[in-house]
């Protein structure tokens, strides 16, 4: 009897490290047969984080290449994962989120007659732009699958609206909590370290801002009010921003904030420094996703610089909170929770509500039963 083959398809940072425990846990089932397929479609930041869970893709596209456009890099995902799936032929064929990988895999999956499993399935904003592409790419990947594993309830309710099957909708919780727990138990690098030795009693507000939609003026708008916030606060706060490569970010931060004293702008962090300096923040200030599921796990207030967010959980539970990209708005939320405990504290104290660190063991069983 032919072993019950399982292809999880990664390509960025962010699904390396939700689909890590997946894959952890599927190369621990009997009968199982696990593969790893990476488009790499981001090749050094996926990379760190592959070496940290101890993955090693079977199959590495290394379709990465120096300012990709979009069409061009779904182009390459689409041409070469195709003879991917056709040689493998596996059972099922898993991708998390909704980046240009995960859509392009579930079209290649339904193309190819393999059953699709989509992970942190049925989060959405309600406007294709926002967040731009991934709103559409997760719809896509929507429509084709076969089992949907939604992170909460409310994901659950936003697929049975598309007319998706109850049955076909397992709610399990998101698997970046199980892979906070495993990183947070880990050692601190001795970088990150020194890192918090030089910021000594200041509190740390901890920046991430790269999204396509703030490119060009709201990201302008997010430069000048952590310039204001460190230039009020000067003595008080150090602003931590892990910088994304991307010229469009690069362009704007580094003219603008790389010689204030209290701001220290790094390269993209690998997710272990990345989780350990979260864990000794005081404040996440973000336009990402993924943080905004993690943060609230070390009882960390989030500042979401978005218009819109697929996951109102946090803000419903009160973890998190939506403010826009307008300089004022980000200095009014954010001087509420430097300056009134009482604020700081109603958010930091709110429960997380993605998870409780048993996502890729449900998301396994789900597969082992459907056969």
């Amino acid at each position: 009897m032919s072993p019950f083959r399982i292809l999880s398809v990664i390509g960025t940072r962010p699904e390396a490290v939700k689909m890590a425990p997946v894959v952890q846990r599927l190369r621990q089932t009997p009968g199982v047969e696990s593969l790893v397929c990476a488009t790499a479609q981001h090749r050094q930041m996926l990379d760190q984080v592959l070496n940290l869970f101890d993955i090693t893709p079977d199959v590495d596209l290394n379709l990465m290449k120096p300012n990709q456009s979009l069409a061009g890099v779904t182009a390459a995902i689409f041409t070469e994962l195709d003879p991917v799936l056709r040689d493998l032929r596996p059972d099922w064929v898993l991708a998390q989120g909704d980046t240009t990988t995960v859509m392009a895999t579930a079209m290649l999956a339904y193309y190819n007659r393999i059953r699709f499993g989509h992970v942190e399935a049925g989060l959405r904003t309600g406007d294709k732009f926002q967040p731009f592409p991934e709103e559409v790419n997760r719809m896509v990947a929507g429509v084709v699958a076969d089992l949907h594993f939604a992170p909460t309830e409310w994901s659950k309710q936003n697929l049975l609206r598309e007319n998706v099957p109850a049955d076909k909708i397992i709610v399990t919780g998101n698997p970046v909590i199980d892979a906070l727990q495993q990183v947070a138990e880990k050692p601190v690098p001795p970088e990150t370290q020194q890192l918090l030795k030089q910021v000594g009693n200041k509190r740390i507000l901890l920046v991430t801002a790269h999204r396509r939609e703030n490119f060009g003026e709201p990201l302008e708008n997010i430069c000048a009010a952590l310039q204001t916030l460190a230039e009020t606060y000067q003595n008080e706060i150090q602003i931590i921003y892990p910088v994304h490569l991307n010229p469009n970010v690069q362009g704007i931060v580094q003219p603008r904030l790389g010689n204030i004293p209290n701001i220290t702008l790094l390269p993209p962090l690998d997710y272990l420094p990345m989780v350990q300096l979260m864990k000794h923040s005081f404040l996440v200030l973000t336009d990402s996703g993924g943080i905004q599921e993690e943060a609230p796990g070390f009882g960390i207030p989030v500042l979401v610089m978005r218009a819109t967010t697929e996951r109102p959980e946090g803000v419903q539970a009160g973890t998190v909170r939506l403010i826009g990209t307008q300089t004022q708005d980000i200095l009014t939320q954010t001087r509420l929770l430097l300056d009134d405990p009482q604020e700081y504290a109603h958010m930091a104290q709110s429960a997380n509500p993605y998870g409780d660190g048993y996502a890729a063991q449900r998301i396994v069983q789900a597969l082992v039963e459907a056969g």
